[in-house]
């Protein structure tokens, strides 16, 4: 049977629960992974969800900031023995392990660090927070040699192929598309993942997930970045079907600056 799973960098689930909605009626995903939920645990909107046909809910959330949760038709069991990424406590990852008729499949959510604006580890802690993040995650599935059946997605925060901005000759120095943050991510993809989108558009393709809130015409300049991935590892690409990025999601009221993206598999 199909499994399809979406990733959305929500911006606040309490403020666009209602758009969650419209992501399900669009997309109709078995499970939804979201980042940057914006809420404790403890006021985690479980009954309006489950309200929405997901009984299976995991989460890991704080005020104000970060927060990641799964939302899931199937059952699912959730992960532990992770890293505290960086030391921080900051909520961004959440891993589970779903129920599947050919077998359990291990999905990891996360939300890596944006990075500020100055692409300098010595003038900018955030940035230094993200490159360590991404290494520390790297080193982290490098040393897990073998794993199988496992998706990664999430809110990744780096473009990492030229393609995957707007303009790469003018990003190069732009954070989310420096070529620190690029071959960190690379690393951490290659310990064991192909990139399951990318594996539908080509990489000649422009092919972008946010846009930024700066540019009211976003539509018409199409300044974009593919900040939002899946992955997933090389024995479940004879079970990629197909993937979908929501564009239009980017125009619904109170948008967030991220589109859902879907990725279906036939496991």
């Amino acid at each position: 049977m199909s499994l399809r799973i979406a990733t959305w960098n929500i911006n606040s689930l309490r403020l666009r629960l209602s758009r969650l909605s419209d992501l399900i009626a669009a997309l109709a995903p078995d499970v939804i992974c979201l980042q940057e939920t914006k809420v404790p645990d403890d006021l985690f909107p479980a009954a309006e969800v489950q309200a929405l046909g997901f009984p299976h809910i995991a989460h890991r959330g704080m005020k104000g900031y970060n927060g990641v949760a799964i939302l899931s038709r199937r059952p699912l069991t959730v992960l532990d023995g992770f890293p505290d990424w960086c030391g921080k406590g900051d909520c961004r990852h959440l891993a589970v392990r779903l129920e599947a008729e050919g077998g359990a499949v291990d999905l990891h959510d996360f939300y890596v660090p944006a990075g500020g604006d100055v692409p300098d580890p010595e003038a900018n802690p955030k940035f230094a927070h993200k490159l360590a993040f991404i290494a520390e995650a790297r080193d982290f599935f490098a040393a897990r040699s073998g794993f199988s059946r496992t998706i990664l997605v999430g809110d990744l925060n780096i473009a990492p192929l030229e393609n995957d901005v707007w303009s790469h000759r003018q990003l190069l120095d732009v954070v989310s598309h420096t070529p620190p943050e690029t071959a960190g991510l690379t690393a951490w993809r290659e310990t064991g993942f192909i990139d399951a989108v990318r594996h539908f558009v080509p990489a000649t393709e422009k092919h972008f997930t946010w846009w930024s809130y700066r540019n009211r015409d976003w539509r018409a300049s199409d300044r974009g970045r593919r900040l939002d991935h899946v992955w997933a590892t090389p024995d479940l690409l004879p079970t990629l079907r197909g993937q979908i990025t929501l564009k239009d999601a980017r125009d619904w009221p109170q948008a967030s600056d991220h589109v859902p993206v879907a990725v279906t598999f036939e496991i």
